[in-house]
């Protein structure tokens, strides 16, 4: 039971860009995780305060993200991200943390399953 207990909590679970926009109205104001890769030339950082705006797309849909925090020392254009936060009627989702994923050494043979760890910055 306690190994059961344990993996359930540690387990992670997101959506993709595509995944939550299909929700339409359910889904505003609810807290959520979705994955996506950062889009080309859509970075755009507040250099005074610890702000970002930027795009991820899951290559069909694509979301505007605004995130304020720590922003991890691997973000950037074309990085596979995850951010945890809430989506707004606006069309923004307006996220609390931001997770990068580390270039792994052990690439997947599997693209289904890809071996992607991801860093933290919340």
């Amino acid at each position: 039971m306690l190994v059961v207990t344990g993996i359930s909590k540690t387990s992670v679970y997101y959506l993709t860009v595509s995944e939550l926009l299909s929700k339409g109205d359910s889904v505003y104001g609810e807290g959520v995780r979705v994955e996506g890769k950062v889009m080309g030339g859509s970075i755009k950082k507040d250099s005074t305060a610890l702000k970002v705006d930027f795009r991820i797309t899951d290559g069909d849909k694509d979301m505007a993200i605004h995130y304020e925090g720590v922003i991890p020392d691997l973000f950037e254009d074309g990085r596979d991200v995850v951010v945890e936060g809430k989506y707004t009627r606006e069309g923004i989702f307006k996220a609390h943390t931001l997770l990068t994923s580390c270039p792994s050494k052990y690439e997947s043979a599997d693209k289904d399953h890809p071996t992607n760890q991801f860093t933290v910055g919340s």
